[in-house]
């Protein structure tokens, strides 16, 4: 047989094998996940919601609108989003949370089972992850491949997977990247396939750019530690570097057009809180390497308990050579240590401490924890020494996490099941190892194997589908949770699917949101958007309006109001009671409603000086700026307890406030009230019609509410039932003359726009003749709109108060606005320049391959491990 035919025999077969452990890791993984759910009861196996914090308001309506997109329904594309925010910047939503290649899977299901979706494509991440990590393990060791597929799926199963990730899956392509990138870096060592690596580089940057970056710090320290065990001498390991740091150049160069403009967009974002880091205590961040331990706020360290006591092991493990026993171990601790200093915490989280989970880089040292395992068995099974050596570890870990509140009474059951399998299953292996090779000895060295098997199997089945069972549970006790698409989205997809008539007018999906992201669920158009880049210019306008928020600011609801409605042109609005799942308010039972108004087209036309001034303190009288007329009466307001003494400060809830403070004014008579508490929850009533206000300061902020009409008598009586400490500020209620109202919306029709047409980017106005001062766009002017009256040249779009402006000149009689995401131009010119270097890369090694003869196999470059037999 020829060198190169065995060449080739020898590949295939390396081949086959990483992909049976690929194919093992991702079928345990798959059925764990499935398993698990059903153990919860969670959807799709039961009757529980998965559905929590940011999965339901968030990812699930973005898959949603990328539904919408793939099928040609979504009012937008790739440029700008017409139904969230009343026009927000997609694209950066788009790489941040929908740039996944599995997200595209979410097409080819039906429109109401996005849920279950979002639940396959998740699936679908983790078993990838699982089966990327068992390939990337025969790649580094040669070994038993059963073995690379059970580490493969605790990798895939980990605890920041089943904790955290879960229910983000966007972070799952991190979960994924982190085998690729390594892979990528053992390519770059051997000098192969150059031009893959930087594609995986690229996807996996275009994926989520976010946990990819982690990814590529983790597998740059492995890469580093892999060139230290090498035997290259100090130029060919500085080659072998570069190589990896131009794969990485390139790779994300090529992302560039997507990154710069997330990148861009987080600078135009609204402001989140400053979060000051505070490491965990050592019980708890030795708890959450134990499964069945769950909290928000620490790492999820999970990783298996066989995993943990191989990784425990390897200091140990006579048959490992001491170099790579010192390196794996020190890399392991270091990392460790690295979660709970600030300065390095920072650069793992791109120098921004998270707002929510603080530890999302807890996957890479679960990766490194089953790569060390898998070097302490590929070596064969630990000796005596190694095992007793990692049980005492075992144990003393265990000793100082039962001091922590995280260890619960189903962690100790769990956890003596798992380590009579794991350490079980490694006696068992080493005794099959150990045994003499005669005949009579070959079937028990068998059966002990087979044994060895199915201990290990069933001890990491068994541990992973509790804590993952367990983490299921837990969420939906400490985190919000909302209902899949059911009778309720269902119904108010058709209302709005009934009345919508974009862009003659914009359809609001209502108050009584559903998920923060109702439009991009049900339809609409509306000011309802929850992002992380929502942007700073549209929370504060919205703000100034009297618009309520959650996720301190960055989370907008829509605003029930008459004014704010003819503002922004919203001529139909859905009215749906309470959603039934929460339990915030009572649930009063009625049906879906809607309500219409006539408003002024999307372009209207202003007096220049209107442009004047800024917003004030009060709500009204803002709204009363953008609309350009005066309608509204601010009385003074009395707030009294309930034996009718004053209440000092407004303050409401607590000590003498009492239980139901009211609120009494003077209005003209048939106007509409309106309450504006921003820092009050609970109730108010006047007569017979009930407001709700929920607000959580400074994480939540009540909207403006309609009262409903003023008696005859213009006396108004509000009751406030408050059902935590809050305040109700001075100019409070506001009292709307709709009589004002309708002959300013019919002056801003009559000057407005005579028609508008809107495409992904574009907007399209014809004007009256004549028409002088500056026109507006009721949408807001965030960053990258330009815009052109007549035949003139684009500009940079003004602004009108928050919203988009055109100086006009009495002489053009339409104008266009286009939009273009900041950054791109930018990250297109990295990209292309990224893309021409690939490419004259390629020709050069194309010329030099032509005019130099091919090395001898013995010249190769390789590792020291693979010299030394560690490979």
């Amino acid at each position: 047989m020829s060198r190169s035919t065995l060449s080739k025999a020898v590949s295939g077969g390396r081949f086959r094998t990483r992909g049976a452990a690929a194919l093992l890791a991702a079928v345990l993984t798959t059925a764990v996940f499935c398993v698990a759910d059903a153990a919860a009861r969670s959807y799709p196996f039961g009757p529980r919601t998965r559905d929590v914090n940011d999965l339901g308001n968030q990812y699930v309506p973005f898959h949603a609108h990328l539904w919408d997109l793939l099928h040609g329904k979504a009012d937008g594309g790739l440029f700008i989003n017409w139904q969230s925010g009343f026009g927000s910047s997609f694209l950066p939503d788009l790489g941040t949370y929908l740039s996944s290649p599995f997200a595209l899977l979410v097409g080819v299901f039906p429109r109401h089972e996005i849920d279950l979706a979002v639940y396959v494509i998740t699936v679908l991440k983790t078993a990838t992850a699982g089966a990327a990590m068992a390939w990337l393990l025969l790649s580094l060791r040669s070994g038993r491949w059963w073995a690379a597929g059970l580490l493969g799926a605790s990798y895939g199963l980990c605890g920041w997977s089943v904790a955290v990730a879960s229910y983000n899956p966007m972070w799952l392509d991190g979960l994924i990247a982190l085998p690729l990138f390594c892979l990528v870096g053992e390519w770059t060592l051997r000098r192969r396939r150059p031009l893959l690596g930087m594609l995986v580089v690229t996807e996996a940057w275009i994926a989520n750019f976010y946990t990819a970056y982690m990814a590529t710090l983790a597998a740059g320290l492995v890469l580093l530690l892999r060139l230290w065990l090498s035997d290259l001498s100090r130029r060919q390991r500085l080659r072998a570097a570069g190589r990896a740091a131009a794969t990485v150049a390139l790779g994300v160069g090529l992302a560039a057009p997507l990154v710069t403009v997330i990148y861009f967009g987080t600078k135009h974002a609204y402001p989140g809180r400053v979060v000051h880091f505070t490491p965990v205590s050592t019980e708890d961040l030795l708890a959450r390497l134990l499964p069945t331990t769950y909290t928000f706020g620490s790492p999820a360290l999970y990783a298996g308990t066989a995993a943990l006591l191989l990784a425990l092991a390897l200091p140990f493990h006579r048959a490992v050579p001491v170099r790579v026993r010192v390196a794996w171990t020190a890399l392991v601790v270091a990392v460790t240590l690295s979660l709970q200093w600030e300065p390095t915490h920072l650069v793992w989280h791109a120098f921004a401490t998270p707002q929510g989970s603080p530890y999302r880089q807890a996957f890479v040292l679960c990766g490194l924890v089953v790569v060390a395992a898998w070097h302490a068995l590929s070596y064969g099974p630990p000796d005596w020494r190694a095992l007793g050596a990692a049980t005492g570890l075992l144990a003393l870990i265990t000793a100082v996490a039962s001091r922590s509140a995280l260890v619960q009474h189903l962690t100790w059951v769990v956890l003596s099941l798992a380590v009579v399998g794991a350490l079980g299953g490694l006696v068992l292996l080493r005794l099959a190892d150990t045994a003499s090779d005669t005949t009579a000895r070959r079937g028990l060295r068998t059966a002990f194997t087979v044994l060895a098997v199915a201990l290990l199997f069933g001890g990491q089945f068994g541990e992973a589908m509790a804590t993952f069972a367990d983490a299921s549970r837990q969420r939906l006790r400490h985190m919000d949770n909302y209902a899949p698409w059911g009778q309720r989205q269902e119904r108010q997809s058709e209302l709005i699917a009934q009345t919508d008539d974009w862009p003659a007018y914009r359809t609001d999906a209502g108050r009584e949101q559903t998920v923060a992201n109702d439009p991009m669920l049900v339809g609409g158009q509306g000011a309802q958007y929850y992002s992380s880049l929502t942007s700073d210019v549209l929370s504060r306008t919205l703000t100034a309006l009297g618009g309520g928020w959650t996720s301190r600011g960055r989370s907008l609801q829509s605003l029930d109001n008459a004014v704010t409605d003819a503002i922004f042109s919203i001529g139909a609005r859905v009215h749906s009671p309470p959603d039934p799942h929460q339990d915030w308010f009572p649930r009063d039972g009625t049906a879906p409603t809607v309500s219409r108004e006539a408003v002024p087209p999307l372009v209207t036309v202003r007096p220049s000086a209107a442009a004047a001034g800024g917003f004030g303190e009060s709500p009204y009288r803002n709204q009363e700026l953008l609309l350009g007329s005066r309608v509204y009466t601010v009385p003074p307001i009395t707030l009294r307890d309930d034996s009718g003494q004053p209440v000092q400060g407004g303050q409401v809830g607590s000590g003498s406030a009492a239980k139901r403070p009211v609120i009494t004014a003077r209005c003209p008579a048939g106007s509409q009230a309106y309450l504006w508490a921003p820092r009050f929850s609970g109730t108010a009533r006047l007569g017979g019609d009930t407001a709700r206000f929920r607000s959580l300061y400074p994480r939540n902020r009540a909207a403006m509410e309609p009262l409903g009409q003023v008696p005859s008598s213009g006396r108004l009586r509000i009751t406030l039932t408050p059902n935590r400490p809050g305040l109700v500020p001075d100019g409070a209620l506001g009292c709307l003359d709709t009589e004002r109202l309708r002959s300013a919306v019919d002056h801003l029709k009559a000057t407005g726009a005579t028609r508008v047409t809107v495409s992904d980017g574009t907007i399209h106005a014809e004007l009256p003749a004549g028409s002088k001062g500056t026109a507006v766009v009721a949408a807001p002017r965030i960053a990258g709109w330009r815009c052109a009256a007549g035949g003139g040249d684009a500009q940079p779009a003004k602004e009108f108060h928050g919203l988009i402006a055109v100086p006009l000149d009495g002489e053009s009689t339409s104008l266009t606005c286009t939009f273009r995401p900041p950054g791109l131009r930018l990250g297109t010119v990295v990209g292309a320049a990224s893309l021409l270097t690939l490419a004259l890369l390629g020709v050069l090694t194309a010329v030099r391959r032509r005019r130099t003869p091919e090395p001898s196999s013995s010249a190769t470059i390789r590792p020291r491990e693979r010299v030394s037999g560690a490979l």
